[in-house]
């Protein structure tokens, strides 16, 4: 399978993402710079983390607008495989590949630390090869992860099984002490409609390599890559 990674200006997770597909799932990857417009023929999408045009308006906002953005917003409506981690997500939402919108931490205070969050939906690309309910240490770095939605939004992603991941305990247990930023029902991680483009705050390549002594994140990027060769 081919990954495409998009980079802008103040993306810095990047090969993080780059070194998990091609070293550690042996996929094929390329780089995609911001103001290409054009990508190189992937089975999926990266929009990695970082602080693309250093957040400037707000995170996300500036990004939307690269050349770039108009190749992945036509081949995800054409039902390619997007994911976008921690800034990726505020890309997305920016973009209205995905409703919501991320907000200032609650704390106003940049956040960064092992997190735990549960599978609440295990019948995506992403996500097909996990149990149900299963709960996976992978952490977060974000000064504006605190999703947002309004009331009919909200009722939307619920009643479409658009929630993927919400913060918990290491038990699964999932409120108010164990969320992390103020997000929304405690919701780490959403889905389109469509299944085919998912957000995720927390940072599932910083959890993949066995040196860094968990890898939970490797579920991630397996379920992809199994999703793709079926």
């Amino acid at each position: 399978m081919k990954y495409n990674i998009i980079i802008f200006p103040g993306s810095n997770c990047d090969y993080d993402a780059y070194f998990v597909t091609k070293n550690l799932m042996g996929a094929e990857v390329e780089y995609v710079w911001h103001k290409d417009t054009s990508l190189k023929d992937p089975d999926c999408v990266i929009i990695p983390g970082g602080f693309s045009y250093g957040d400037y308006l707000r995170a996300g906002a500036i990004a939307k607008f690269s050349p770039i953005m108009k190749e992945v917003i036509d081949f995800a409506n054409k039902g390619g495989l997007v994911i976008g981690i921690c800034n990726g997500f505020q890309v997305l939402t920016e973009t209205k590949l995905l409703p919501g919108t991320l907000l200032q931490n609650k704390s106003l205070l940049f956040i960064c630390k092992h997190q735990y969050v549960k599978i609440v939906n295990n019948t995506t690309p992403f996500t097909h090869i996990i149990e149900k309910d299963r709960v996976l240490d992978i952490p977060i770095a974000h000064n504006e992860g605190n999703f947002f939605i309004d009331e009919d939004g909200l009722k939307s992603l619920q009643d479409n099984q658009q929630i993927v991941f919400q913060y918990c305990d290491k038990e699964g247990h999932i409120n108010d002490n164990t969320n992390p930023n103020g997000s929304m029902l405690n919701i780490a991680g959403i889905m389109n409609k469509k299944g085919n483009v998912l957000g995720m705050m927390p940072h599932p390549e910083r959890t993949s390599d066995p040196i860094c002594g968990v890898t939970d994140g490797q579920q991630i990027f397996l379920s992809i890559k199994r999703f793709i060769e079926k």
